[in-house]
Formats: structure tokens, C-alpha cells, sequence
């Protein structure tokens, strides 16, 4: 059995094929494999996007659009973005198949709230040239830090261990307009994020799966525009995220019985998946102009893309729109 990850044009992974209907031991053991296989394949499909929503959010710098006015301008922003994901629920379908060759299924989800701290800066590099009431061409460099909390669950369930919490992105802005009383501030901006290399662990009393070495990393182009009015201040915009991810997965089939005798437990792997995503992002922003400080709300929406599965899951389609939020606060200097 060959899967091809989630766009056709990119590279393609293979599971051991199944045995058919199994009248051996051995052939019901190349069917578990077969099928542990395909389920650590499409969990891997399934959590993959969901890192990086929660990794890239909307707008680069929450509640801005326009660059900041050259050096030594900074602006630092401390934000929190969060969506309803769909995490794989072991205490359903996973039990591996042994008897025949595996079938088409729908596994098991619960939904649960996934969400990402990150803290994202700017730094004011060229003013841009006057052109009237504005400024055009000016440049701002984006960095940006994304902390990836361990996530461990009592008994059968999954385990999230990144190898290290913090990871750092960087980018570039520049300026089309630079708000003035007059004018909005709008630019466009490139941004790469990537999430800490993790390992999720998924484990019940059929079946372990191990994604290890998860790598999510990910290029956001962005076009915003923004518009401060006095006690409060809106920003809206849109553009394309890329993910870019890989995994080293295995897993076991546990307690194989067939036939009246005990194989024990059955493993597979380890085998490389890989899949590339491209999805269309739109956002907008609200904020509230403190003396010091801004309070800025998020609200967006990401979509787009295929993602092939061998298996179903209850919550839907991996590449299903998702609408996320965040909420942060900002400082300019």
C-alpha cells in the first residue's frame, strides 16, 4: 500500500502491504503491521496542520499593519492563539487488524482547544521615502519565539514531549503605506516559524503509536492594513501559509491473538512520512489604544488543501477549515 502525502506532487511514503485474508500466523501478523502502519501515517496526517494553525496565527505583529518608522523604533507583542483541534481518541477505533488485509475505516476524535504562547517583535531598519502625508518602502525585521508545552494524559491517550519548549522564527516587513493621521498603515511581510522537533506518543491496550522527530516548519506571506482611531484600532488581512513537516513513525500491535495462538505484540517502523500544505489565511484585529500599551483581539480563519488518508476520522476532513483566535498585548517604542 502506497500513500501519498497530502499534495501529489510531493514526495510519497509506503507502508507494508497486508496479507490478505490471513490463514497463518504469519500472514495475520503482516496484516497488523499493515494496519498500525496506516493508522500512524494518517494520525501524523491529521496532527501536522494543526501544529502549524496554532503555530502561525494571523497577523505577524497583533493589531499592526504598517512599519514602525525606522530605527530605533521597536515594538514587542505578547500573544496567546488557540483553536478547537481534534486530537485522536485511543479509547475508540485503533485496534489493529489482523484477520484481513486492512479495510477502510473511520477512527475515532475528541475535540479539545489547542493553543500556542508565542511573544513577536519588529524592529524598525529604514524609514521608507516621504511621498505627501506617508511613507512608502520603508523596513521593518520580524522575530518571533513559540513555547510548546509538554502534554501528558492519565492512562490511554496522547502524549505531546517536545525536545526543546522555545523555538525561534524570524521575517522581513515592508512597508507600502505608513499610517498617518490620513493614512492606513499597509504592508506586506514574509515569516518563517517553525515548532520545536516533537514526539507524540498515542497508547491504549491495543496499540501503541510513536511519532518521533515531528518537525513542523512553516512560511507565512501576509498583506495587512491597518488604521488606529484614537481609543481603538482595526487591522485586517490576508494571505498563504506553507507547512512543511516530517516524522520518523512507528508503532505496535499488542496482545496479537490468532487462531488460538499468541503472537504477543506485533511492531512496525520505523518509516518516514512527509507532507507539504499550502492554505489561504484570512484574519482581522480590534484593538484598544492604552497609554502605554495596546490590548489587541484576534479572530481568523484558515483553510484550504488536500490531505490524503487512508482512514477516516469522526472529527472530519485533516485539511478542514479551522477558525482560530488570539488575544494579545502590545508595546511600541
Amino acid at each position: 500500500m502506497t500513500f501519498v502525502a497530502a499534495q501529489a506532487a510531493e514526495a510519497q511514503t509506503a507502508c507494508p502491504a497486508g496479507a490478505g485474508n490471513a490463514t497463518t500466523l504469519a500472514q495475520a501478523q503482516a496484516n497488523a503491521k499493515a494496519s498500525v502502519c496506516q493508522m500512524a501515517h494518517d494520525i501524523f496526517q491529521l496532527m501536522g496542520p494543526q501544529l502549524g494553525a496554532g503555530l502561525v496565527g494571523g497577523n505577524p505583529l497583533i493589531g499592526s499593519g504598517g512599519t514602525l518608522g525606522g530605527f530605533p523604533h521597536l515594538a514587542v507583542a505578547l500573544r496567546g492563539t488557540v483553536f478547537n483541534g481534534d486530537l485522536p481518541d485511543f479509547d475508540g477505533s485503533y485496534d489493529p487488524s489482523f484477520a484481513s488485509s486492512p479495510s477502510r475505516r473511520t477512527l475515532t476524535t475528541k475535540s479539545q482547544v489547542v493553543g500556542l504562547p508565542g511573544v513577536d517583535a519588529a524592529l524598525g531598519i529604514f524609514k521608507g521615502i516621504p511621498l505627501g502625508v506617508t511613507n512608502v518602502g520603508g523596513v521593518d525585521l520580524l522575530a518571533n519565539a513559540v513555547y510548546v508545552p509538554e502534554v501528558t494524559s492519565d492512562g490511554e491517550g496522547v502524549t505531546v514531549s517536545p525536545e526543546t519548549n522555545l523555538k525561534i522564527g524570524y521575517g522581513v516587513r515592508v512597508g507600502l503605506l505608513q499610517e498617518s493621521i490620513l493614512v492606513p498603515g499597509v504592508s506586506v511581510s514574509w515569516v518563517k516559524r517553525d515548532v520545536p522537533t516533537t514526539t507524540i506518543v498515542g497508547t491504549s491496550t491495543d496499540l501503541d503509536v510513536r511519532l518521533q522527530d515531528l518537525a513542523v516548519k512553516s512560511t507565512a506571506i501576509r498583506a495587512v492594513a491597518s488604521k488606529s482611531f484614537l481609543v481603538f484600532g482595526l487591522a485586517v488581512g490576508a494571505g498563504q501559509d506553507k507547512y512543511d513537516q516530517e516524522v520518523v513513525a512507528s508503532g505496535t500491535a499488542k496482545g496479537l491473538n490468532f487462531g488460538g495462538v499468541s503472537a504477543g505484540d506485533v511492531a512496525t517502523g520505523p518509516h518516514t512520512f512527509t507532507q507539504s500544505l499550502t492554505r489561504t489565511n484570512i484574519f482581522a484585529n480590534l484593538s484598544l489604544n492604552l497609554p502605554i500599551l495596546k490590548l489587541v483581539g484576534e479572530v481568523g480563519q484558515v483553510s484550504g488543501g488536500d490531505i490524503a488518508t487512508y482512514n477516516d476520522f469522526t472529527g472530519g476532513d485533516p485539511a478542514k477549515s479551522r477558525t482560530y483566535g488570539s488575544a494579545g498585548i502590545r508595546i511600541q517604542f
